[in-house]
């Protein structure tokens, strides 16, 4: 479960969000985000670069490496193109595979789920960014740069962005691609995104945004983690109607987190969805009490799942069995990303998917 802290020495600037192109509210066309699991052109990552968000030069080395190690699993099922400041891009080319593109964009942070483009295609084809602002969190973090890749992205790929109208991260809001959204109101109903907004009225925008038609709300926590609880480490919507998620076999409801989760799962039952659980690990190497170790913060990719895990042989091989269900004919790839863990991320969060065209 998510539980990435908070920086005080790199909190947000205050970056301005400019967009290019106009809103989508009125429009005859319509949007659609395709699921993850459909093909995709590329996945897009960011370099981990500044020093005032991670200040020990050696943890941003293990962060950088792990970044590369993802990058260079996604890369041999489809081309990774990598974010990065040209000035770093002879020191990142030592770390990555041939296949991984570096592009010229500088980056603070790494986590592309929720600063990346959102891509989607109108009824028509065009490919378009649906963009959702991003604020460094509620202007938790620095995001000078950050704030603007989902533009600059665009404005390389020639590719217009659409306002969504809202201020938030892909990484709090999962998609099925065939009409259903979940999210935690607690990264979405909060002052330090949508001010002024109602639940109802971000709900209406997050379903245009994605072309979708129905949603699920769960309470979520606020204010325990710089990301307000997003959806995306605890429960993935894998098919239509489906769900996999990571709990603890054995629960402690005095813990925020738990509490939180265990009334994610009690909606998206009650909603109809088959909910399917892999047990977080026991015995991982990482012992500390806010690692994330969510077996569920995977990316899927052409052919593959880029997957984590966490060094307990029972768990580890529950979830690959799990995966390999959810997701058949393709390879499972687990990875030791601990140091996402450590920060209170995953693969999924430090990474976007370009459907294909």
């Amino acid at each position: 479960m998510t539980r990435r802290r908070f920086n005080q020495s790199a909190l947000a600037l205050g970056a301005s969000l400019m967009t290019s192109g106009t809103g989508w509210s009125g429009a005859s066309r319509r949007l659609h985000v395709p699921a993850e699991e459909a093909p995709h052109e590329a996945t897009l990552m960011q370099w981990p670069a500044s020093r005032l968000v991670h200040d020990d030069p050696a943890f941003l080395q293990m962060l950088q490496q792990t970044i590369a190690d993802i990058a260079n699993a996604i890369s041999a099922h489809e081309p990774v193109w990598m974010l990065a400041d040209a000035s770093l891009h002879g020191s990142a080319r030592k770390l990555l595979s041939a296949r991984v593109t570096l592009w010229d964009i500088p980056t603070e942070d790494l986590w592309c789920r929720d600063s990346g483009p959102l891509f989607a295609r109108t009824d028509t084809g065009q490919r378009v960014i649906s963009h959702i602002a991003f604020n460094g969190w509620g202007n938790r973090q620095r995001h000078e740069h950050d704030g603007r890749i989902a533009r600059r992205v665009g404005e390389r790929l020639g590719v217009p962005l659409i306002d969504s109208g809202l201020v938030g991260e892909a990484g709090g809001v999962e998609h099925d691609g065939h009409g259903l959204l979940i999210a935690h109101e607690s990264s979405w109903v909060h002052d330090n995104r949508n001010p002024g907004l109602s639940r109802d009225e971000i709900e209406r925008r997050l379903l245009v945004a994605y072309g979708a038609e129905r949603m699920i709300w769960s309470s979520g926590l606020r204010d325990h983690d710089i990301t307000d609880y997003h959806i995306d480490s605890l429960a993935r919507l894998t098919a239509p109607g489906r769900v996999l998620m990571t709990l603890p076999d054995r629960p402690d409801r005095r813990d925020p987190f738990h509490a939180a989760a265990l009334v994610t799962r009690q909606q998206l039952e009650a909603a109809g969805l088959e909910v399917d659980v892999i047990p977080e690990p026991v015995r991982r190497r990482v012992r500390r009490d806010d690692f994330v170790a969510s077996y569920v913060n995977f990316l899927v990719c052409n052919g593959a799942v880029i997957a984590p895990q966490f060094g307990d042989t029972d768990t580890d091989a529950i979830a690959r069995e799990a995966l390999s269900r959810h997701y058949p004919g393709r390879e499972i790839v687990m990875l030791d990303t601990d140091p996402l863990g450590e920060i209170g991320g995953g693969i999924h969060c430090a990474t976007q998917q370009v459907p294909a065209a």
